[in-house]
């Protein structure tokens, strides 16, 4: 390692665009072979991916369905008045023939009997004749085309169609549908578990009182867990390693014992003990995919793959700072475990909002943490940053519901008040 008066003054990592660590994330997650399972609908969690098609076994309706509350009859019969013959409930049908001149009463999702060939709405009709509680003969009062408010078999779905496909997340959505055709059992992607640790000489236990001078309580590494569990992902605590090269190697290399995707923060920078890139690259023989990324905050933000134990393992090396080590989780963590999940959409919904306040512009592209506020008088929701920026600013990602995407300087300088700017909505519960 080079001595500390003689290190370079300037990072040897070229900074890549966001565009190209995309490109970088999906690559190394087709290093991964994704694992699966067969397994119960029953036993379906929420947020589970679906790893086959899913087509229908069935029509659906399976039959001629009732689309309103009133009464199947004989288109062709007109305006003339009808016997109430029987009925036709959701689950109750009516088996017997119509005829000329008579009517069922039927309600919405009851199967139309054979000899029928339409439904009017019962506020199209009178009650002609009645006998207590039981109607006997009605009139129609509007025009009756054959087909009306009748759904046929196969008109929402048809046996053969695809349901659901490959990388579907499941959701009650989801999950409904597969009860509604009967379906038991399904493929789903077994999801990997992330280990995460940080990395500092200054940290501590959160629980450390009083907290000694000049060290830090460790806060990314329980934050981290957290988010990641809170998207549906198994994240474990590793702990926290000092900054020293041989103790970051044997960490690393003991969490590849039981996990293939390792997050850890801090050590990336330009600081005297900075030592994780040298030990993925030097120590473990780890190709970087990229060592720093054109963003703000985040910009010492490092991936790097290859074997351990035989087996691929990638490690995201994220900032130290709270703030920068939350923001690239949400951009290169989250999606890298999306697509190793085998998820088809792996970014984060992209929206448009109106800016609250006028915000500068740097160098770098910037996200912004921000709550929205809905307004009766605006088209989109309005944006409100979340106070200082600063990338040690914990406080900045309490209420953050999305991140501005802030394009750098080279065009100008500031945004106004009220301009449009494009949102990342990086909460699971998205609300306004």
């Amino acid at each position: 390692m080079t001595s500390i008066v003689n290190r370079p003054r300037e990072s040897p990592w070229r900074a890549v665009s966001m565009e190209e660590a995309d490109e970088s994330i999906r690559k190394v997650a087709e290093l991964f072979e994704k694992e699966i399972e067969t397994i119960l609908v029953d036993d379906l969690k929420i947020g589970q991916v679906l790893a086959e098609q899913v087509t229908a076994p069935e029509n659906m309706p399976a039959t001629r369905t009732s689309i309103k509350d009133g009464y199947a009859v004989i288109s062709a019969d007109g305006h003339e008045n009808r016997k109430v013959v029987g009925a036709s409930s959701a689950g109750s049908v009516h088996g017997n023939a119509i005829h000329s001149g008579e009517c069922i009463r039927i309600s919405t999702g009851g199967v139309v009997p054979d000899g029928t060939d339409a439904v009017i709405q019962v506020e199209d009709t009178e009650i002609e004749k009645s006998e207590g509680e039981n109607e006997l003969e009605i009139r129609v009062k509007s025009l009756i085309r054959a087909g009306q408010d009748i759904r046929q078999p196969g008109s929402e779905v048809k046996k053969g169609d695809v349901l659901l496909g490959v990388g579907c997340v499941l959701g009650s959505a989801e999950y409904g549908l597969l009860n509604a055709f009967g379906i038991e059992k399904v493929k789903i992607y077994k999801k990997p578990q992330i280990t995460v640790i940080s990395s500092g000489n200054e940290l501590v236990s959160p629980f450390t009182k009083p907290l000694p001078l000049g060290m830090v309580r460790d806060s990314n590494s329980p934050q981290l867990v957290a988010l990641f569990k809170e998207h549906g992902f198994k994240a474990i605590n590793g702990g926290r390693i000092a900054d020293e090269p041989t103790e970051i190697e044997k960490k690393l290399k003991k969490c590849a014992e039981t996990t293939q995707i390792i997050v850890t923060s801090g050590g990336v920078s330009m600081g005297e003990k900075d030592y994780m890139k040298h030990v993925l690259q030097e120590k473990i023989g780890m190709k970087i995919a990229f060592g720093r990324v054109w963003m703000k905050p985040g910009l010492p933000c490092t991936m790097a793959h290859g074997l351990i134990h035989g087996k691929p393992v990638v490690v995201i090396a994220l900032p130290g700072n709270p703030a920068s080590a939350w923001v690239c989780s949400h951009l290169f963590v989250l999606p890298l475990l999306r697509a190793i999940s085998g998820v088809s959409r792996i970014y984060a919904q992209k929206i448009h909002v109106k800016l609250g306040a006028a915000l500068k512009l740097g160098p770098r592209p910037e996200y912004c943490r921000a709550w929205l506020e809905h307004s009766e008088d605006e088209r989109l929701p309005i944006a409100h940053v979340t106070g200082n920026q600063i990338s040690s600013r914990l406080a900045s990602l309490v209420g953050a519901q999305v991140l501005l995407v802030l394009p750098s300087n080279e065009q100008k300088k500031n945004l106004e008040i009220g301009e449009n700017v494009f949102a990342l909505a990086i909460t699971p519960n998205f609300s306004v």
